[in-house]
This record gives structure tokens, sequence and C-alpha cells, in this order.
């Protein structure tokens, strides 16, 4: 059998490493888990898809408590500094976000997080938009970017500067400049898909 004493050294171990969360799977899982590590077998589920499945159940409570559909989530992360957990959601919405929404989401969620206990032991919790630097990362956020300057990094490594023009459901198309030593600049509309993007980031202008 599996010694109970190595286990809990196993688990503060783990708790060190990844700011003590507590996960909804009992004790007896825990015990399974590294069980079969310690046999040398496979794991059924890694300790990384445990952390995925608890960001997971994050942002599925924050988009419960999202003020309508108009808002969404752009990402949340989670991360160790100086041995405290930072939970960082990032939120948006379609007309623009404000402070408001960001403190009713941060007060529900910080709410049914400690009814759940989702989180051992003291942690921040940060909510807010993005900002303009953030890479976008979903078709939505495109969409409330139309028109405006973007720069893009293709996975070839190669990198496009121009006007948001369309949003389709599988690429955008931009209006980039174009210019040859010795000729007048030109523009031309350049459809790149999804796939092929690596970054975008939204161009700040100050004309």
């Amino acid at each position: 059998m599996f010694p109970l004493i190595f286990l809990k050294k196993m688990l503060n171990n783990l708790s060190f490493h990844f700011g003590r969360f507590v996960f909804r799977d009992s004790l007896y899982y825990f015990c399974a888990v590294f069980e079969s590590f310690w046999r040398g077998h496979k794991s059924p589920l890694s300790l990384s898809l445990l952390m995925t499945e608890l960001k997971q159940t994050i942002q599925e409570l924050v988009d419960k408590h999202l003020p309508d559909q108009s808002h969404f989530v752009v990402e949340v992360k989670m991360e160790e500094k100086a041995g405290k957990t930072r939970l960082l959601i990032l939120i948006d919405a379609d007309q623009g976000l404000t402070i408001d929404s960001c403190a009713l989401v941060s007060r529900a969620v910080s709410e049914e997080l400690e009814a759940k206990d989702l989180i051992g032991q003291a942690y921040v919790l940060e909510v807010s938009s993005p900002g303009l630097d953030y890479p976008l990362s979903s078709r939505r956020q495109y969409l409330k970017n139309l028109d405006r300057e973007l720069k893009v990094l293709l996975s070839s490594g190669s990198e496009l500067t121009g006007k948001l023009l369309e949003v389709g459901e599988s690429e955008i198309k931009l209006l980039v400049k174009k210019k040859e030593k010795g000729k007048k600049a030109t523009e031309e509309e350049m459809v790149v898909p999804f796939e092929q993007i690596k970054k975008s980031i939204v161009q700040v202008s100050f004309k």
C-alpha cells in the first residue's frame, strides 16, 4: 500500500509548487494518482491537466457572473509570485468595458471561490480589461477593433501592419501600405487566415 506519510509529503510539495490549490478531487484520488507515479505507471491525469481543469472551472464561474451577453472572458491566468497566488481575470465587452462591470465580476467571483474553496490559501484577485497592448485572442476582439490599425505577426515570422477592414469566420482583411524605394506608396487589401496569425496588437494613434 502506498505509504500515507509519503503521500502527505508529496502533497505538501505539490502545494508549495502549485500555490496550494485545493482541487475538487478527493484525497483518495490523489492517492491513486501518486501511487501510479510510485509504481512507474502512466498517471490517468497529469498535474498539468489538473491545473488546466481548475482554470477552466474558474473561467466557467466567471462566465456565469458576467453582467450580460455583450461581455466575454479573454483569459484566466494563475501565477505564483513571492509565495502568493495571483489570479488574473481579463474580460472585455463589445461596446467597451467599465470599472463597474469589473467590480461586479470581482465581487461575485471572489464570493464563489471562497464558498467552493477552490483556492486553499490567501490569493490576490484582479479583474480588468486586457489593455490595448494585449494581443487579440478572439474574433469578438477583432470585431470591436474594426477600422483600427493592427500590427500582425504571422507564424511564418513575417509582419504586417494595416487597417482592419473586415473580420470573417476564419480570417481578417487588412488594408496594408506597401512602399518600394523610388516609388509612391500603394495600398493593398490582404486576407489573413486566423490560423496563420501568431499575434495581433492594436496600434495606438495619436493623430
